[in-house]
């Protein structure tokens, strides 16, 4: 069941592209480089990593969406990489358990549940898609540690509007 909580901004070190959503795994494999960029300059990762979804063109044609490292301070990483925060406030939040393949229906019964109890996303419709403000699958499971897909939790978490 989905739950409303308070979440505080978050710096992170990110990765932007605008791809086919079949293309997916190229913007993902980014989070390894990424942690391994701050490694090699003594900073770890504040948080768990997450995939920022931006905009979702109709139909999914496209998306933007970024690879994101939490860090306690900005990285100033440079090359393809930069700095940014995600916005604090009430976000609605599911945690989906097993396989990545099932986060496709997890996103769903979340955005269904909201229809249902009339929650307001922190989206745009515009006519190149839907902008959102902060759409995150945080990946609780480091795969290196868990290396069955079917025990790795990853965490919704849809901002609300103010």
């Amino acid at each position: 069941m989905p739950s409303i909580v308070d979440r505080a901004e978050q710096p992170y070190v990110g990765y932007r592209a605008t791809i086919r959503f079949d293309t997916m795994p190229e913007v993902a494999h980014r989070i390894a480089a990424i942690i391994g960029e701050l490694a090699g300059r003594g900073i770890q990762p504040a948080d768990a990593p997450f995939l920022r979804y931006l905009v979702l063109a109709p139909g999914m044609a496209t998306i933007t969406v970024e690879a994101g490292v939490p860090v306690a301070a900005p990285a100033r990483l440079g090359g393809d990489y930069f700095d940014d925060v995600v916005p604090g406030g009430k976000y609605a939040i599911a945690t989906h358990r097993g396989t990545p393949d099932g986060l496709f229906a997890a996103t769903a019964d979340l955005l269904a549940w909201g229809e249902k109890e009339g929650v307001r996303w922190d989206r745009t419709t515009k006519s190149d898609g839907e902008h959102w403000t902060a759409r995150l699958e945080v990946y609780r499971t480091d795969p290196r540690e868990e290396p069955d897909a079917r025990n790795w939790d990853t965490d919704l978490c849809f901002r609300l509007a103010d």
